[in-house]
């Protein structure tokens, strides 16, 4: 008995197609047990290299100094200073964001020294969750504090204060309660989702960057800052180039001025220490995968974040007036030069 053509040639296209399909289906596997096992020794072994971690522990030993005396300090320049005035409110919560990150540098830098986690992997996530938390709100601060600074500049109000120091109390801790209620839970609860970590390997959340909802939200926190800093650039040149006219013979001794290059700190910290991790933030969100060492630049971006901390004590130098008379008497060399 002799099979006719064409039912031969559909039972082997029909054969043919199941053998595609179970190849697939096996190669599909194959490669999700790669990632996997690629996934699982990446988060089980310390990737940064003896340079890195160099960088990371200079870093942070920096801050943690540099910080908790800048931050000692303008706690006793705080209490002469008016305590009803939007400006010393946000100061106020800038020292009090300082000081909750400086909590969480030691164990930071015991990780980076001992290149093994000690403690639980939940406050690993709260640790890795306050160096952004920090970096925010600090931007908040002074994009708050340099807008009632420029208010009262150009004249639109002769003061921004609260009627009572009930209204400061309220204001700050709306802002903290906000934080505490939806940004903590958020990211120490998203934290580690995307797979399994391993206990001993901290602040290695990296594959949650590969959901497309995170990264358009890396994207639009990446421009807005970008452009806000951008705006507080500029609108700072064009302060200082109006009163550097204004005050022309008497620009170095004059208090306006020295308020205006106190601003110019908080820009000059944006600057330096948040526009770098934003900007490299665009290129290793697209190419993470490409090799290892990018996460290991990534974190080296983000501890520059860290040095933030140093602003208050840039502040307070600032003000005294030792540091101006230093700095008239180096201007006045250049300028003979």
């Amino acid at each position: 008995m002799t099979m006719e053509p064409g039912v031969s040639t559909e039972k082997e296209l029909t054969a043919n197609v199941c053998k595609t399909q179970l190849s697939n289906t096996y190669k599909e596997d194959f490669r999700n047990m790669i990632e996997e096992n690629r996934n699982s020794s990446d988060s089980s072994a310390f990737t940064h290299t003896n340079a890195t971690s160099a960088i990371l522990i200079t870093a942070y030993s920096v801050a943690f100094a540099g910080g908790g005396i800048g931050s000692i300090t303008m706690s006793f320049v705080l209490v002469k200073m008016n305590t009803l005035s939007v400006t010393t409110t946000a100061i106020v919560n800038l020292v009090i964001v300082h000081s909750l990150l400086l909590f969480t540098v030691p164990f930071r830098l015991h990780y980076y020294v001992n290149k093994k986690w000690i403690f639980k992997m939940t406050f690993c996530k709260v640790v890795s969750a306050m160096v952004h938390i920090h970096m925010y709100l600090t931007f908040l601060f002074y994009v708050i504090t340099l807008v009632i600074r420029w208010l009262i500049f150009f004249q639109w109000k002769d003061k921004v204060e609260f009627y009572r120091k009930l209204h400061a109390i309220a204001a700050s801790a709306a802002v903290w309660v906000f934080v505490m209620v939806f940004v903590v839970p958020v990211l120490c609860f998203e934290y580690g989702r995307s797979g399994s970590y391993n206990e001993t390997i901290c602040f290695k959340f990296h594959r949650e960057l590969q959901q497309g909802s995170v990264k358009a939200l890396n994207y639009t926190i990446i421009v807005a800052v970008a452009c806000i800093t951008c705006i507080l650039l500029g609108l700072q040149i064009f302060i200082l180039v109006k009163v550097s006219r204004r005050l022309s013979a008497s620009l170095w001794s004059h208090q306006e001025f020295w308020a205006q290059v106190k601003n110019l700190i908080f820009i000059c910290v944006i600057i330096i220490c948040f526009l770098p991790y934003h900007l490299f933030r665009a290129y290793y969100i697209q190419h993470m995968s490409d090799f290892d060492q990018l996460e290991s630049y990534n974190e080296v971006f983000l501890s520059l974040t860290a040095l933030s901390c140093l602003d208050l004590l840039f502040f307070v130098l600032s003000g005294s007036r030792l540091f101006k008379q230093k700095v008239v008497m180096l201007l006045s060399r250049l300028s003979c030069c």
